[in-house]
């Protein structure tokens, strides 16, 4: 009885609440801030990503306030993370961050 409890509880952090987080390359991915999810890997893989200042890899967690830096060439734009959904639309990608510099 308490393994069937202990099963379920670790899907409530994907209601949306302000808990809620996402593997850096499915972020990257869903946004549509990389188009690719094996490109947002191999720029994670690269060092091209950091999340809050520190180099990331493509497992690391993002969650909203997170601060996301992508090196695309020689240009370099810092997005803000306002939300993570497993799924967006095309035009509701753009919601789930702001770009702060770029």
């Amino acid at each position: 009885m308490s393994r069937n409890k202990a099963m379920k509880e670790p899907a409530a952090h994907l209601d949306g609440g302000s808990s809620a987080s996402m593997r850096l390359d499915k972020f990257l991915k869903v946004s549509r801030i990389i188009k690719r999810r094996s490109v947002a890997n191999d720029a994670c893989d690269t060092g091209h990503v950091t999340v809050n200042g520190r180099e990331a890899k493509p497992g690391t967690d993002v969650r909203p306030g997170d601060k996301l830096t992508i090196r695309f060439g020689e240009r370099m734009t810092t997005y803000e993370v306002l939300s993570v959904s497993e799924h967006a639309m095309k035009a509701d990608a753009a919601g789930m961050y702001r770009v702060v510099e770029g």
